[in-house]
């Protein structure tokens, strides 16, 4: 914490040292247009050299407003759920807001309104809610009127303003991606049941192989990671007639692909694989993975811009339809997969 004269700096020091009145430093620093630049640049000299920092709680007493949105995230030792908080992070910073984070250890409509209630208590201006589960939309439909929250990834709560990734359009592609190939069929390794983002991905995957008029195989469920991605893939690999899988996420696919190396199952001469999300190490994987990728920095900007619009909405205003912002996907083929061979 600076120090001034034995003490910490207030905006008195800044206006005196920069010869200009408490007034105008306060101008300065809430972006005043009314400023000469000259004054401007003496203020931030002054602010500068005293290593002055604006007392947050005594400005909320004053606006009524803390620049802190609350966040509740879940499971974000995964890679979809932690991009997404942190593009969230990004956007808020950007726009001069802070976040303050929750994080679920159980998916439960309880612990929801349990983490909603927690943040209030911190006196944030609104909510991000990133809530892949179904559970979290139905907590969040208990949440009082007068808290303005944006669910991430909800894509089935039509009552509340979503920011979501094209889940099944994503789908559509890998999908696509392999029958083009010469695949008779495309079998599917699905997240866990209950999150939107795996019924999103299996709507895409099977929507796609009916229109395709091809056979359309059983679901396989395994958690996001990569043992069940590996478990799974041990069963693909003694079926001989699998020769495409699309997995639902990058962690799945890399246990599918030790899985099939295993077998003595090769990919993609024997099998092609595609993934979802486009995780760093996809592109360094053996062979490198083709995947899907999701722009989780335009999902955290979406998120942010929707809730600030919100949040400047008059009292009492709205009433139409909540606000879906739909953030396409997009294809990124590599070697995992290949034209299928006769």
């Amino acid at each position: 914490m600076p120090v001034y004269n034995g003490r910490t700096p207030v905006m008195a020091d800044v206006a005196r040292l920069a010869g200009v009145s408490h007034q105008t430093v306060s101008r300065v620093l809430n972006g005043h247009p009314n400023v000469k630049a000259e004054t401007q640049q003496r203020v931030q000299a002054a602010i500068e050299e005293l290593g002055y920092r604006r007392n947050s709680s005594a400005r909320a007493l004053v606006t009524r407003r803390t620049q802190v949105i609350g966040a509740v995230a879940f499971d974000t030792t995964l890679y979809g759920p932690a991009q997404t908080l942190a593009g969230i992070e990004h956007a808020a910073r950007a726009d001069g807001y802070f976040l303050s984070v929750v994080t679920l250890q159980t998916i439960t409509r309880q612990a929801v309104r349990e983490a909603m209630d927690y943040l209030a208590q911190q006196s944030v201006e609104g909510y991000i809610v990133i809530a892949p589960h179904r559970t979290v939309v139905e907590g969040l439909a208990d949440q009082p009127a007068d808290r303005p929250v944006v669910a991430v990834e909800g894509g089935h709560a039509p009552d509340l303003p979503v920011v979501c990734v094209d889940q099944a359009g994503g789908a559509r592609l890998a999908t696509r991606h392999l029958l083009d190939l010469g695949h008779r069929t495309v079998h599917h390794i699905s997240g866990p049941r209950n999150w939107l983002e795996a019924e999103g991905r299996i709507t895409g995957w099977r929507a796609t192989l009916e229109e395709a008029g091809v056979p359309v195989p059983e679901v396989r469920y395994g958690d996001w990671r990569p043992r069940s991605g590996y478990e799974l893939g041990r069963e693909l690999a003694r079926d001989p007639d699998v020769t495409a899988v699309f997995v639902g996420n990058d962690q799945m696919a890399l246990g599918t692909l030790r899985a099939f190396a295993e077998a003595g199952v090769r990919v993609p001469e024997d099998v092609s694989v595609a993934g979802f999300d486009d995780i760093p190490e996809a592109e360094f994987l053996t062979p490198p993975l083709t995947t899907v990728s999701q722009d989780f920095s335009e999902v955290g900007q979406r998120s942010i811009r929707l809730l600030l619009d919100l949040l400047r909405q008059p009292a009492g205003a709205g009433g139409g339809r909540p606000v879906h912002h739909v953030v396409p996907a997009r294809l990124v083929p590599r070697a995992s997969t290949a034209n299928r061979r006769p």
